[in-house]
């Protein structure tokens, strides 16, 4: 049984090569919003395993390699319906939580792996097969959101994580709204805004079904090839 439900393609030699991405947080980025075929974006996140386990084994502290870690378990189990892959992916992302409260980015993927097992399985399911729960969800992003300081990231990706589950939340209204005035320091705050854009035209329209189908697309693998 499958407990978790499912830019142009890369070239194969990046798909192959993990020179062609410095760090593993490169190469999800390119897994999780440029591929198409799950195929390929599975094998981009096992290069990004083996550059997370490779950064632990130099130094097993390193709390980028520990985040990318879990980050790329939790991937791994959501294309491949694993639900054990699942549970292992939130347990690595409460000890992060846990080892540093205010780490934006650990707090962060927590909730939105809340947000994701609600999403695909629904409240109740999601808490009975995964102990996934939307009030745990909520807390971790607005927690996020507080600690990540101007970047559009922490805003823009709550926004849209909880427009997928409900098109007329109004605290992701204003989130979305905070997101587009905010920081993009880095190249994922300025994927999260570009969607969070895209996102506010029908928003601000009113056009609930259309916010809803939209947000969960331009979430990390929302746009793999469904076949």
């Amino acid at each position: 049984m499958r407990f978790w439900l499912g830019g142009a393609m890369m070239a194969a030699t990046v798909i192959s090569c993990p020179c062609a991405a410095e760090t593993a947080r490169d190469v999800l980025t390119q897994a999780s919003f440029n591929d198409r075929d799950p195929n390929d974006a599975l094998k981009r996140i096992g290069i990004a395993q083996a550059l997370a386990a490779a950064a632990l084994k130099r130094n097993s502290d390193d709390r980028e390699a520990q985040l990318m870690q879990a980050t790329a378990l939790g991937y791994r189990a959501r294309l491949d319906g694993s639900r054990t892959e699942a549970i292992a992916a939130r347990k690595l992302f409460e000890a992060l939580v846990a080892r540093d409260p205010r780490n934006p980015e650990a707090q962060l993927a927590l909730g939105a792996w809340h947000v994701g097992a609600v999403f695909r399985l629904g409240r109740l399911g999601g808490r009975a097969i995964l102990g996934a729960q939307k009030p745990l969800a909520y807390a971790a992003l607005d927690k996020a959101v507080a600690l990540g300081g101007d970047r559009a990231l922490f805003p823009g990706l709550s926004a849209l994580l909880r427009l997928e589950l409900d098109p007329g939340d109004a605290r992701a209204r204003q989130l979305a709204e905070v997101a587009v005035k905010a920081g993009t320091q880095t190249a994922i705050d300025r994927i999260i805004q570009r969607a969070v854009s895209a996102v506010l035209i029908p928003l601000r329209a009113g056009r609930s079904d259309e916010v809803k189908q939209l947000a969960a697309e331009l979430l990390p693998f929302g746009r793999l090839r469904k076949d």
